[in-house]
C-alpha cells in the first residue's frame, strides 16, 4: 500500500520566501507557495538569488524533494535532514561550494541569514564557501545588510542560546560592491559554523537596553580612492561623538574582483566598484546591539561624506527604536526562541520593531507551523518607555540529526 500524501502548509507570494522554508525545514512540514510574481508580465516566477537558495537548501540537506511548475511561479517543498557539510552532494567534505549567478540582486546576508538559523540544527558542521560572479558582500538597496554588520551584531547573538561563537568563523576572502544595475558582484565569502546544539537554551533578554559604551564599525572601498573610507568616517564621527567618545571604525581597502565576460573565460573586467559604511553599537547591557548600513548606489553621484551620515543618522534611529534588539537581528533571535526548548522565553523590543511588516508575517508563520502565539505586554508602566516584552513558547523542536545520532 503506497504511503499518504504530505499535508502541504499553503502560501502565496515571494515575500518570506526564504523564511518559510527555513521554518519548513526546522519544523519538518512540507510548504507549498504559489502565486510567485504570476502578475509580473516581464519577470514572473522565481528570481535568480531564490533559485540560488534552494540550490543551496538542497546540498546542505539530505532527502529534500524540491519541485518548481514550470512558470516558475509554484514550488512544492519536502524538507529532509539537515546534514551539513559531508562528502558528495556538492561538497568536497571541508566545505559546500556554492556558486551565485552574475543575475544574483541580492547580498550575501540574503543567503547567510538562513543557513545560520539552520546550521545550529545540523548533523555535522556546515562549511559554506560563495564564490562566483554574484556574490555581494556590502549592503544592497533592496535592504540587505553587509558582510560586517552580519558578523559584528547577528552572530554574537547566538551565545545567548548557548552557540558558542567563538566557533563559528566567517572569512571574507574578496569584498566586492553590487555591479551595475546592481547585479554580480564577484566577492569570495566562507561560512563555518562548528556550534550544533541538541536545542537552543531558553532566552530571557528583558531588561533595559542600557547607555551606549561604545561603538565600532568598518568603512570598506572596493576599487575606488582608498581616500573615501576617511572621509566617510570623518563625516560619521562628526554626528556620533557627542553621543559617545570611544569610537573606532577601521579603513577596508580591496581592489575591484576580476569577472569573466559572458561564456569566454580570458576576457575578464573589473566589476562592484563602490563604497559604504557599517557601524555596530554596543550597550552596557549584555547582548544588546544596534547596527545600521549605507553604501553607495551602483549607478554613483553620492559623496563619501553624505554615506557617512547616513549611516550614523541610521544608527541613532535604531538605538531610539529601543528595545535589546534591533530591527536586523530581530527575525533570528524571535525564530531560535521558538524552535528552543519548551519553555516561555522573554524579548525586550521596540514598538515600533514590532509594527514591522517582516515581524508580524514571522509571527503568523510560526502559528502556521504549530508554534505558539506571542504574549506582548508593555515593558513598564512609566508612559514615556515604547518598549514591549514578547513571550515566546518554544516548540522543542531540536536538532534532529543529533537524535538519530
Amino acid at each position: 500500500m503506497s504511503g499518504s500524501k504530505p499535508e502541504f502548509l499553503r502560501f502565496t507570494g515571494h515575500r518570506g520566501f526564504t523564511k518559510r522554508l527555513v521554518l519548513s525545514t526546522l519544523t519538518g512540514k512540507p510548504v507549498h507557495i504559489s502565486k510567485i510574481r504570476s502578475a509580473s508580465p516581464t519577470h514572473p516566477g522565481l528570481a535568480p538569488h531564490e533559485i540560488s537558495f534552494l540550490r543551496l537548501l538542497e546540498a546542505v540537506t539530505n532527502g529534500s524533494v524540491i519541485d518548481v511548475s514550470y512558470s516558475g511561479t509554484t514550488i512544492t517543498y519536502q524538507p529532509g535532514l539537515i546534514t551539513g557539510t559531508v562528502a558528495g552532494a556538492g561538497s568536497d567534505g571541508d566545505a559546500i561550494e556554492h556558486n551565485l549567478p552574475s543575475t544574483n540582486t541580492r547580498g550575501i546576508t540574503y543567503f547567510l541569514l538562513p543557513i545560520a538559523m539552520l546550521a545550529p540544527f545540523s548533523k555535522a558542521h556546515m562549511n559554506v564557501r560563495f564564490s562566483g560572479p554574484g556574490v555581494i558582500t556590502a549592503a544592497t538597496q533592496s535592504g540587505d545588510i553587509s558582510i560586517d554588520s552580519f558578523r559584528t551584531a547577528v552572530l554574537p547573538l547566538y551565545g545567548l542560546f548557548g552557540i558558542p561563537p567563538v566557533r563559528i568563523e566567517l572569512r571574507v576572502l574578496a569584498r566586492s560592491c553590487a555591479g551595475p544595475g546592481g547585479r554580480g558582484g564577484g566577492g569570495v565569502v566562507e561560512l563555518r559554523f562548528a556550534s550544533q546544539v541538541r536545542l537552543p537554551k531558553t532566552l530571557h533578554l528583558n531588561q533595559r537596553g542600557g547607555r551606549i559604551r561604545r561603538i565600532r564599525g568598518v568603512a570598506y572601498c572596493t576599487g575606488v580612492a582608498a581616500s573615501n573610507n576617511g572621509r566617510m568616517i570623518h563625516a560619521a564621527r562628526e554626528v556620533l561623538n557627542p553621543l559617545v567618545p570611544d569610537i573606532h571604525v577601521a579603513a577596508q581597502y580591496d581592489t575591484a574582483p576580476l569577472v569573466a565576460v559572458g561564456n569566454d573565460k580570458t576576457v575578464k573586467k573589473r566589476v562592484g566598484l563602490g563604497f559604504g559604511l557599517s557601524l555596530v553599537a554596543e550597550s552596557s547591557s549584555t547582548g544588546v546591539l544596534y547596527s545600521a548600513d549605507e553604501v553607495a548606489p551602483p549607478v554613483g553621484g553620492v559623496v563619501p561624506e553624505d554615506i557617512g551620515r547616513r549611516c550614523a543618522y541610521q544608527l541613532l534611529e535604531m538605538i531610539a527604536q529601543g528595545g535589546s534588539v534591533s530591527a536586523v537581528s530581530a527575525p533570528t533571535v524571535l525564530t531560535l526562541m521558538a524552535m528552543g526548548s519548551e519553555d516561555m522565553g522573554r524579548l525586550r523590543i521596540g514598538r515600533e520593531v514590532v509594527a514591522r511588516e517582516e515581524i508580524v508575517e514571522l509571527a503568523r508563520d510560526l502559528k502556521q507551523f504549530g508554534a505558539s502565539t506571542w504574549g506582548i505586554r508593555d515593558a513598564d508602566e512609566d508612559d514615556t518607555n515604547t518598549d514591549l516584552i514578547i513571550s515566546v513558547k518554544g516548540t522543542g523542536v531540536g536538532n534532529v540529526g543529533r537524535k538519530i545520532a
